[in-house]
């Protein structure tokens, strides 16, 4: 029986001062207050008060994933909107200082800044986790194993924050250099099996440097609470969707590995250098260069890549419902992700005479409304 591959999306946003265009270190509390009374447990805070952090529901599918996503996003804009604020989703804000945001008072946040210090204080950072469903625990680690070959795909088609206080980092995801300052992250070990991973797990635990698996913050990684193998890779993206559509490439690629193991195959297993390899070209070029097709040993263009990974497992994502989001893929590649957007954004805005702040602004903006963009329904 190949996994259920049910689905998960979380995703967080930013908080956006309409005049300023910076971000709302102070929201009011009856801001969160609204969204709980709306969506319940499906919105939480986040360490920093300037942000706030969705998640949906167990989705059967990719259609009931857009359902539950477009619901989420609508809510959280219009209360946002309510309260004189702004939603953007972006991986970073590109001109927000992280020593001027306060964070939020809860026991959770007060232990993490208690244990990590200035690492978590400057996390003002954005990412998305996709859940996907799989209830065997040692196909949870042999699915893990291999799907690690592309995660740097997917970060590549996620890019948003190419810009981090102020600066231009000449990166299409600065995200990453930031968030690999905290412990136990980047791309998991291989595990031969689930005994083992626990053994690591109980290891970790029993030194005292961390309460449970929650506190691994790999880019890929069984959930701590859930039968799910959970991708943290991405950043987050600021249209919906292409949100759906990394989510769809995700699950895809699952169900094929799962297919291909019924026939006693699997994806080649790589050193995990390699990899690392890919993740920091994606970092660096996200979908705009090349990348390692580490089967060949040389680079060739990323759009190369996509189009053998989509034929790959279009016969799975036909199975899914989810082919059109699959593809859409292409479109990204076309229009160019977040980050893309956000340079060009602010590349046109400075040959029109705007100074770099003004530039900025205009990032922003661009950003506002693209978060907004893909929402057919309204709250």
């Amino acid at each position: 029986m190949l996994p259920a591959l049910t689905l998960g999306l979380e995703e967080e946003y930013l908080l956006v001062d309409p005049e300023t265009r910076d971000l709302v270190s102070e929201p009011s509390p009856e801001f969160m207050s609204e969204c709980k009374e709306r969506l319940g447990e499906r919105v939480t805070p986040e360490f920093l008060k300037c942000q706030v952090e969705i998640g949906t529901p167990v989705c059967a599918n990719i259609s009931d994933a857009r359902h539950h996503l477009n619901a989420l996003r609508s809510v959280i804009i219009n209360t946002a909107d309510k309260f004189g604020m702004k939603l953007m989703a972006a991986s970073t804000h590109p001109f927000a200082q992280w020593g001027r945001q306060k964070h939020t008072e809860a026991p959770r946040y007060d232990l993490l800044d208690a244990d990590l210090g200035g690492v978590i204080r400057r996390m003002l950072i954005c990412g998305m986790h996709v859940h996907a469903g799989i209830e065997d625990q040692e196909d949870r680690i042999d699915l893990m194993n291999q799907a690690r070959y592309f995660l740097p795909h997917l970060l590549a088609l996620s890019t948003s924050s190419p810009f981090w206080g102020g600066h231009d980092m000449a990166m299409r995801c600065s995200r990453l250099g930031i968030f690999d300052s905290m412990p136990r992250t980047g791309i998991p070990d291989r595990y031969e099996s689930w005994s083992e991973y626990e053994r690591m797990i109980e290891r970790l635990i029993h030194a005292g440097v961390m309460e449970d698996g929650s506190k691994l913050w790999w880019d890929m990684r069984p959930s701590a609470r859930f039968p799910t193998v959970e991708m943290r890779i991405t950043d987050v993206c600021t249209r919906m969707e292409d949100a759906l559509c990394i989510a769809a490439l995700y699950q895809s690629i699952l169900r094929m590995l799962a297919r291909i193991k019924q026939r006693n195959m699997r994806w080649r297993i790589y050193p995990r250098i390699m990899l690392e390899e890919n993740r920091w070209r994606a970092q660096r070029y996200g979908c705009t260069k090349s990348m390692i097709d580490l089967g060949r040993g040389e680079c060739v263009p990323f759009g190369s890549l996509i189009e053998e990974i989509i034929e790959i497992v279009t016969e799975d994502a036909t199975a899914l419902g989810c082919l059109k989001e699959v593809q859409h893929a292409r479109v990204i590649l076309k229009r160019g992700t977040s980050a893309c957007r956000q340079i060009d954004t602010y590349t046109e805005a400075r040959k029109d005479g705007a100074d770099e702040r003004e530039a900025f602004v205009k990032v922003v903006d661009m950003l506002i409304g693209d978060t907004a963009a893909d929402l057919p329904e309204t709250a």
